[in-house]
């Protein structure tokens, strides 16, 4: 197919592409425990229409977490194969409260689709099938379609999955369409992505809850400790102050600082914290959030010192990191600044490896020349990434002669894992349009 008549296909292809991400955002499928997971299960049965419907050759597969796809189209003649990645499992909803409309009920306001996964990541899904929809029978590499079902969960499942399937995954190039575009009009490759450890601290003073009137001064409560040993977290700066966490200064482009102000949402006069470049801050140094405390709710706390209190760290970390090492890392600040003696029990909830990937050579150079054209020739930015994609280091592991190109349908305001998630429709286009022109140009780079 020439490019306009590739331009012409992809652009039919789009109402139908959009009413069935519509379609898919509608399921609730969430892998986390304490949800419905025959929601997964609908879910992953939706891919496989979705992927039938392409021609493909589809199995719902598991190895003892939540539904993956696979979907499989062979190869014309000496042509290379491709391996299209995106996961259908989407984040829980948080408080439904701060959302403007029903998160699984897909909604438009100013050229944005919003709605939970709209984005992350079924518009991925979906960005494999405007493609695939776009050559019909003339399909000019071969395709394996990976839709993974528990990537929001942590993906406990995934490495087995791989190893199972080696075979029927096999590919020249993987494109992972699970990160995020530079800005609104101008694409990007992620050429790196931090880890991360997610772990809980608990931090106990007491047997059992006592009077604060009768025993409060010299008997410390459980929640001001752990309030006083997460503070240790950070310096008065904002760095992080956990000895022994890698950081490196290697980013290439910055990040304005009133754009990411604008970007993040920060509330008027709070301070960016830690040093340094915005994009080392972001890509190639720690960071430690504290994502969550179990301590009474202020509405039913009586007056009594709290016996023992808990919270969730998350913990990402530079490329070159190890998360054993970082755990191990962690673990011993936290016991060496348990403040007053309290005994603190810390358990490791997940983990997953940094990656950089070496973006060169003739698939990374198709996939620059795809988006150019998609984007009417602005340059692709090559990005880090502050977020984890965990499995990408499995998939470098497994695959080391696949070109890993790691591509995006989000943009800065797309708000994934928040409230009110949604979808530039513009630049959905865009990505649909250059998935298929990547798929004609890696496959003249096969041949050539």
């Amino acid at each position: 197919m020439s490019e306009s008549d590739l331009r012409a296909a992809v652009a039919r292809e789009l109402p139908g592409v959009r009413a069935d991400l519509e379609r898919l955002v509608r399921i609730p499928g969430i892998a986390f425990e304490g949800f419905d997971h025959s929601q997964v299960e609908r879910s992953a049965e939706a891919v496989a229409e979705l992927l039938r419907g392409c021609g493909l050759d589809v199995d719902i597969v598991r190895a003892g977490g939540q539904p993956a796809v696979i979907g499989r189209k062979a190869a014309p003649p000496g042509a290379p194969t491709v391996m299209l990645y995106a996961h259908h499992d989407v984040q829980p909803v948080g408080d439904r409260a701060l959302w403007e409309s029903d998160p699984f009920e897909p909604v438009e306001r100013d050229g944005r689709l919003y709605g939970r996964g709209a984005a992350d990541d079924k518009a991925g899904i979906m960005a494999h099938v405007a493609a695939l929809r776009a050559f019909g029978d003339r399909l000019p590499v071969g395709v394996v379609l990976f839709i993974e079902g528990e990537e929001e969960y942590g993906s406990d499942s995934l490495e087995l999955l791989l190893a199972q399937h080696r075979d029927k995954l096999a590919a020249d190039v993987i494109v992972i369409a699970d990160s995020a575009n530079w800005d609104v009009g101008v694409p990007a490759l992620t050429t790196s992505l931090r880890g991360v450890v997610n772990c809980f601290v608990e931090l106990r003073t007491l047997d059992h809850a006592v009077h604060s009137g009768m025993f409060g001064g010299p008997v410390p409560d459980a929640l001001t400790a752990l309030v006083r040993l997460l503070a240790t977290l950070h310096d008065d700066a904002g760095n992080v102050a956990v000895t022994g966490l890698a950081a490196r200064e290697t980013a290439s482009v910055d990040y304005p600082e009133d754009r990411f102000r604008a970007e993040a949402g920060l509330a008027e006069g709070v301070q960016l914290i830690g040093t340094g470049r915005i994009t080392d801050r972001l890509w190639t140094k720690p960071a430690v959030a504290v994502l969550g405390i179990d301590a009474p709710p202020t509405a039913e706390a009586p007056n009594a010192l709290v016996p023992a209190a808990k919270a969730k760290l998350s913990v990402r970390l530079a490329p070159g990191d190890d998360p054993k090492w970082a755990y191990d890392a962690l673990r011993d600040h936290l016991a060496r600044y348990a403040p007053w003696g309290a005994q603190v029990e810390v358990t490791l909830e997940h983990d997953g490896a940094p990656c950089v990937i070496d973006a060169t050579g003739p698939m990374f150079d198709a996939a620059r020349s795809a988006f150019r054209a998609a984007w009417d020739d602005i340059d692709p930015v090559d990005i880090g990434v502050g977020g984890s994609i965990p499995f990408i280091a499995t998939f470098q592991e497994m695959f080391p002669r696949a070109a890993i190109l790691v591509t995006g349908v989000e943009d800065p305001h797309a708000r994934a894992h928040g409230p009110n998630e949604s979808l530039h429709l513009g630049e959905f286009a865009r990505v649909c349009l250059a998935e298929a022109l990547l798929l004609a140009r890696v496959a003249g780079a096969g041949r050539g």
